[in-house]
């Protein structure tokens, strides 16, 4: 099977590098086990020696993606910096994606590749993902895309995308056992030290409310949920805030910022929550109060919705403590 890795100008060392790795390490262990291997991987690209990183790395491509007459599959990996720049670096790429695709190829973007894939118009009216903090952006430039909000992994026919960073690892394991085998890729995910079942990228989003909508009084509106989100809030006191309906004011929120806002409050508290479990020792029930919630089970549920775990789960796996003063600090994600 051939693996073809397009190496985009404006490129990402981080997503081209890891393909081009996990591909031949599954053929290393294909080989060990006493099979034959199965992928032939190979860097094409616009030009023989492509900048990556904004020039800090140099990638020699093994021949010209116009060179390339026929692939299985061509992997499409993220931008790196300005996004339309790099998607409009990357134009002439765009009708040799399209008629490799056209002659039977299946298509991989990684991260925010998507939009480099997205451009070529092969996404309209199929489901994508690209990282948690780009999605409104791939939203909004093309709205034909189904962007799945936080899945690690969308499929559609022979279109695959990965969400942002670490999880293009799961669409490559995913690849990896769809065309060699489970065990192939269950070794892959244990010598990269990587988590195979992660469905959802939920537990890594950091939620900010959208705010270049224009609207001034919904980011009044905004702005006030955001600093009384522990006290009791209603649609009605939202809209009297600006003086509208209920009715009105629902329908304006939910354009300018693409939240309903009870779902805008829950965000908002449970991203404080996230918070409070990072940075303090406080119990889960001290948080809870904290945030505006009194019932227990609603804020579990809620929270396991917005990240994926329970809230116990979560500050296990996200408290960082000092071994020498036994105190909470803030982990960077």
């Amino acid at each position: 099977m051939r693996v073809t890795i397009y190496v985009p100008l404006n490129g990402s060392i981080e997503g081209i590098t890891p393909p081009y790795r996990a591909f031949h390490t599954a053929n290393d262990f294909l080989t060990a086990s006493g099979k034959e291997p199965v992928f032939g991987v190979e860097y094409v690209g616009l030009l023989e020696h492509i900048p990556a990183n904004n020039g800090e790395y140099m990638i020699k491509t093994n021949r010209l993606l116009q060179d390339v007459t026929e692939t299985n599959l061509l992997i499409i990996p993220p931008l790196f910096g300005d996004i339309s720049k790099a998607v409009y670096a990357n134009a002439p790429a765009i009708p040799f994606i399209k008629k490799l695709f056209h002659q039977g190829a299946s298509l991989a973007s990684l991260c925010v590749g998507a939009f480099l894939l997205a451009e070529t118009g092969l996404l309209n009216d199929k489901k994508c993902s690209t990282h948690w903090a780009f999605m409104e952006t791939l939203k909004e430039r093309f709205p034909r895309v189904e962007v799945e909000n936080g899945s690690v992994i969308s499929i559609e026919e022979n279109i695959y995308s990965s969400g942002g960073a670490n999880s293009l690892w799961n669409l490559l394991l995913y690849l990896i056992e769809k065309y060699a085998d489970r065990e192939t890729a269950v070794m892959i995910s244990k010598y990269f030290a990587l988590d195979i079942g992660r469905e959802s990228q939920s537990q890594f989003t950091i939620f900010r409310g959208q705010r270049n909508h224009g609207d001034t009084d919904i980011i009044r509106v905004q702005d006030y949920i955001e600093t009384k989100f522990k006290d009791k809030i209603t649609i009605q006191i939202l809209a009297n805030l600006i003086h509208t309906s209920r009715r009105t004011f629902e329908r304006r929120f939910k354009e300018a910022t693409n939240n309903t806002p009870m779902a805008y409050i829950q965000r908002v508290r449970m991203e404080a929550a996230k918070n409070y479990f990072e940075t303090t020792r406080m119990n889960i029930n001290e948080v809870m109060f904290d945030v505006g919630y009194s019932d227990a089970k609603a804020f579990r549920e809620i929270f396991k919705n917005n990240t994926g775990l329970t809230p116990g789960e979560y500050r296990k796996r996200y408290t960082w403590k000092d071994s020498s003063s036994h105190s909470a600090k803030t982990t960077v994600i």
